[in-house]
Parts: C-alpha cells; sequence; structure tokens
C-alpha cells in the first residue's frame, strides 16, 4: 500500500508520456523492498536519449552533510550534469557517514543528501548501492520506498540491474563478500538482517548475477560496486571480489566495474583483456597521499588522484567516453572505449 501511495503521487507530478512511463519504471524498484533479499535480483528500464545515447555521473563516499567539500564537489556535479544533459547518477556506496540511517527518519538522508545536490542537472534518478558505512546503520531504513517520498529521486537497493537500450548496469552487493567485516568488525556494528546466513546471500547473488549477464543481449555491460576489485588506495585490491565476483564479470565479458571505498579517483586498466576498473570514491573526504606503488605486472594504472571529484560518462552505441573531474569541475582524465574494436584508446 505504501508502495502504490508513493508511486501514485510521483505519477501525478509528470507532464509527459516519457516521466510517466519513467515512473512506471521506477515504481520496480519501489516494490524490491518488499521482495526478500535472496529472491530474483529487480531489474529496472530506463530509457536513452532520442538519439540513442546516455549520459550519467558517478561518485561515492559522499554522504557527510556537506563537509569535507561534499558541497563543492555536489556543485560542479551540477554544472558538469547539466552541461552533458546527463540521465541518472550512480552512487557507488558510502551513502551516509559514519554509520549509515538510524531510520527513514533520520534527518541526515536530507541533511547529506536532499539539501546538498540541489542543482538543477541533478534532478535525475540516483541509483545507488550500499557501503560499508551504510551497513554500520539501519539498512533497511535506506532501502525502504518511503525515502522516496522524501526524495523522489533515491532508488537504493542491495543489488539490482539497471537496463537500458544501450547497456545493462549490473549493480552488486559487496560488503557481505568482505570476511573482516563478519571475522573483525573491531568496535563496529554491522546490520547483517537480510544477509545471513551469509553463506546462502552469497550462492544466491553469484548465481543470479551469472544468469542476468549470461542472458543480457545489452551492446555494453557495466558492473558497479561498492568496493574495488583493483585499486592503489588505502585500501587496496578486495581479495574476497577477485576470488568470486570478478570470474563472472570475465566469463561474461564486462566492460566496466566501476566502484567507491577508496576515496581517491582512479582508473586501472587490465593488461590481459579487456575490463576497465574505474574508483569514484572522493564525493568527499579524500586521503592524501595514501597510496600503494603500482608493481602489477597484470594492470595498469592509467590515472590515480588522491583528492576530491567524480565521474562523468558519456556513450553511444560505438564508444564510452569516461571523464574524472576534481573538486573544482577541471578534467583530470579522459579515457575513451572503443566497443567496435573492444580495445581501450
Amino acid at each position: 500500500m505504501v508502495v502504490a501511495m508513493v508511486a501514485a503521487s510521483m505519477a501525478s507530478g509528470f507532464r509527459t508520456k516519457a516521466t510517466a512511463e519513467l515512473c512506471c519504471y521506477l515504481t520496480v524498484a519501489l516494490c524490491a523492498f518488499l521482495v526478500p533479499s535472496f529472491a530474483k535480483l529487480t531489474t529496472i528500464e530506463h530509457p536513452v536519449k532520442p538519439n540513442r545515447s546516455l549520459s550519467f555521473l558517478v561518485v561515492g563516499d559522499w554522504g557527510r552533510k556537506g563537509f569535507y567539500n561534499q558541497s563543492e564537489v555536489a556543485f560542479q556535479m551540477g554544472r558538469i550534469g547539466e552541461k552533458l544533459k546527463i540521465d541518472f547518477v550512480i552512487s557507488t556506496g558510502d551513502n551516509f557517514y559514519d554509520n549509515g540511517l538510524t531510520s527513514v527518519y533520520d534527518p541526515a538522508f536530507r541533511d547529506s543528501f536532499t539539501n546538498i545536490y540541489t542543482a538543477k542537472g541533478l534532478q535525475k534518478p540516483w541509483y545507488s548501492v550500499l557501503g560499508n558505512h551504510d551497513y554500520r546503520g539501519n539498512v533497511e531504513a535506506q532501502l525502504n520506498p518511503i525515502l522516496r517520498s522524501v526524495d523522489k529521486r533515491w532508488i537504493c537497493m542491495r543489488s539490482f540491474v539497471l537496463k537500458t537500450e544501450l547497456v545493462d548496469i549490473f549493480f552488486v552487493d559487496t560488503t557481505p563478500f568482505v570476511d573482516k567485516y563478519f571475522t573483525d568488525p573491531e568496535d563496529h556494528t554491522y546490520d547483517w538482517k537480510g544477509v545471513e546466513p551469509r553463506k546462502n546471500y552469497l550462492s544466491s547473488l553469484i548465481k543470479d548475477l551469472k544468469a542476468e549477464m549470461r542472458n543480457s543481449t545489452a551492446l555494453w555491460k557495466f558492473a558497479v560496486g561498492h568496493h574495488a576489485i583493483k585499486s592503489l588506495g588505502h585500501h587496496g585490491d578486495t581479495a574476497q571480489l577477485i576470488k568470486f565476483l570478478l570470474p563472472v564479470l570475465k566469463d561474461n565479458n564486462v566492460d566496466v566495474y566501476m566502484n567507491g571505498h577508496d576515496h581517491c579517483l582512479e582508473h586501472i586498466t587490465s593488461m590481459n583483456g579487456a575490463m576497465q576498473y574505474l574508483t569514484s570514491g572522493g564525493g568527499s573526504k579524500a586521503w592524501r597521499g595514501d597510496l600503494k606503488p603500482d608493481d602489477d605486472v597484470n594492470h595498469s594504472a592509467k590515472f590515480l588522484y588522491d583528492g576530491q571529484g567524480f565521474m562523468s560518462v558519456e556513450m553511444n552505441e560505438n564508444e564510452a567516453m569516461i571523464l574524472f573531474y576534481d573538486v573544482e569541475g577541471l578534467i583530470l582524465h579522459q579515457w575513451k572505449i572503443s566497443k567496435q574494436l573492444r580495445s581501450a584508446v
């Protein structure tokens, strides 16, 4: 009933057929809250532009009530978002520091999201995954569709698939993969409701990802998670993702994996494959100088920046252009992937 009421409220405000259709697509996301965690992945459809192109921003590790340059990054995101006429924003997790949300009434939702990302160019759907800091709060609150009555942009699920005519984007709940959160949580308390028993949860997730990726007919395949597979930042590579998730991505010819967790901007490319590893975790607090040496012979670091910023993606059937921006909106790095050649240039 709550889902229906929120969806109806959203639809009543739309003036065009396209936005009304989008409302219907997003209603699917609202229903996901009512589906058990072990169920098949929810699918959301998002239309492309009339010229069959798509553009979006990617930001992670941001929710600090405007502090640590979050507001400054948000301002530049708004400027670039309007310039590119983006279709949506992707959040790579750690949406609310330090310990997620306490409830659906937590003022941190407005203070760190609604009241920060106010620019016209950012009034688009925000497709979000959870980070480890989000798991330290009330996870169900952050997933609850009631938050969409506060801000209709907010779409957050554990794992789901965003389908467009150009690209299928697979959002993966990576926090439950990481052993140390279970074996050595330090002074932190994690909300594992919906995850335990962990073995069953991860087994089901991998099975569903394999099925969805195998059945995908999209021209492009992207994946999104909070934790890095490959990174030269503070946290570095995530061993459990290399073991369990990476083989699935490779077997299904995923083009790009995007993550946060390390508070930096980063582009690593595989020397023995076509996959690009992109870190966009500079939404607020950054870790200056906390970087690892580039000594992996199987991967090459094309770009690494230990400051705040975000990323944009513009794509069509033939190519994807990736740009990284700093806190002042300056372009730090750009990279074009050609789909026809399936190689980076």
